[in-house]
């Protein structure tokens, strides 16, 4: 791919950048397409871009061509999660994680492979654990190669067997430890290995002290244009209830797990006090528990919509209690753009810098959870700009993403800001 001519009169040809990722980064309405098409877009403009990625839901089909304009060529085969699943069952024969076998593909990993000797990329972008497989044992010497980890995945897992009852908790433990072994393997063999956040950074030193001196970490961004409050939008609740609101995807069971809990343990209460109260979840594909609630006064399960803005723009505060989380929560990020005030869970404000005036209510209990949402519920709306400040100053896509710009022309880690 060639640029324009400079002053001089000389040409610049782009380094060429393999991109494997493990679900078409686009449309970004979820956390890690999110992230993941951000980066797309960031590395397009400054590299000959090849991508290798999945297509996981048949919807996303139709986005081929939308992501093609980012690269020079594109390999994203279909797979179907059901087939998928009964194929990682293969990784308990095989001793591997069965996260392996899942997202295991002989036409991606020829594509790779002919893309590794042909085009002999430069650089070298892996998204998300599992899709390093793909080029194990086979990064150029003369490449700078970056693994992009997101989270310690193995660690999500682990918290999975803290919380499912038995066999799923052995199974679960299972895949955390061998999950951590491939974690730990892959990243000595590239030449940084990135996190989305510095607390998941320095998670995996401790569990990978080997590769502690080449770990670190980007910060995740909000696209502050987008979710901008000043922007109107019609008040999608019924009868304008005061409401707090939930958004995620709901298939995802830490997101399926914080609303049952929510709804147990601290929305009674709240409709106690504020009886036209509303709890309002947003996101597609919401599992069979997340519908049942729907069957509770008060709570409204909206599956998929077009828009998520306008649910933030007229809620009273965002509820987002987390029990398990890693990373940079993007629904907490959207959430600030919007001058929405937060009510959450340690967990869910991982990697949430502290920044003048703002103060999200914190809390792993119920009650305190619920005392807050209803003094805010009985109350004119407000608005808290000190977070959307904050995504301002600190959250920026473009500006957060420098970082990996510097590592991929370097290699090397900076120290920690």
């Amino acid at each position: 791919m060639i640029l324009s001519p400079t002053n001089f009169g000389q040409v610049l040809v782009k380094k060429k950048l393999l991109y494997l990722v493990h679900r078409l980064p686009y449309p970004p309405n979820k956390g890690d397409k999110i992230a993941s098409f951000n980066l797309l877009r960031f590395l397009a403009e400054r590299y000959e871009v090849f991508v290798g990625t999945f297509i996981d839901d048949p919807e996303d089909r139709q986005y081929v061509d939308k992501v093609a304009g980012y690269c020079s060529d594109l390999c994203a085969p279909e797979i179907k999660p059901t087939h998928a699943r009964i194929a990682s069952l293969r990784g308990l024969l095989t001793g591997e994680a069965l996260s392996l076998p899942y997202l295991r593909h002989t036409t991606l990993q020829q594509w790779t492979d002919r893309v590794l000797e042909r085009e002999k990329p430069e650089r070298i972008v892996i998204f998300s654990g599992p899709m390093a497989q793909y080029v194990s044992g086979k990064l150029p010497h003369d490449s700078i190669s970056l693994f992009d980890m997101v989270d310690v995945d193995s660690e999500k897992w682990r918290s999975y067997g803290e919380r499912k009852p038995w066999p799923m908790s052995w199974l679960y433990r299972r895949e955390a430890d061998k999950l951590l072994s491939f974690e730990r393997r892959m990243a000595t063999e590239f030449d940084s290995t990135v996190f989305v956040s510095k607390e998941e950074a320095k998670l995996f030193r401790g569990l990978a002290p080997e590769s502690a001196h080449k770990t670190t970490y980007r910060i995740q961004g909000v696209d502050s244009a987008f979710f901008d409050p000043s922007l109107a939008f019609e008040n999608p609740y019924p009868d304008n209830a005061p409401a707090l609101v939930f958004t995620g995807a709901m298939d995802y069971w830490p997101n399926v797990d914080a609303v049952t809990w929510f709804a147990a343990e601290a929305f009674s209460h709240i409709r106690e006090q504020v009886p036209n109260a509303l709890f309002c979840i947003v996101g597609r594909r919401p599992a069979p528990e997340v519908m049942r609630l729907a069957e509770q006064p008060g709570i409204l399960v909206t599956g998929g919509v077009p828009d998520v803005r306008p649910y933030l723009a007229h809620a009273r505060a965002a509820a987002l209690p987390l029990k398990i989380a890693r990373g940079i929560q993007n629904k907490v990020l959207e959430a600030m753009a919007m001058q929405l005030p937060v009510l959450a869970t340690p967990g869910a404000m991982t990697g949430i810098q502290a920044f003048p005036g703002f103060e999200p209510t914190v809390s792993e209990q119920a009650d305190e959870l619920a005392n807050a949402a209803i003094r805010l519920l009985q109350s004119p709306r407000c608005t808290d700009r000190a977070g959307r400040d904050c995504v301002l100053a600190r959250y920026d896509w473009d500006a957060n993403l420098q970082r990996i710009a510097r590592l991929l022309e370097t290699g090397e880690i900076e120290p920690d800001l």
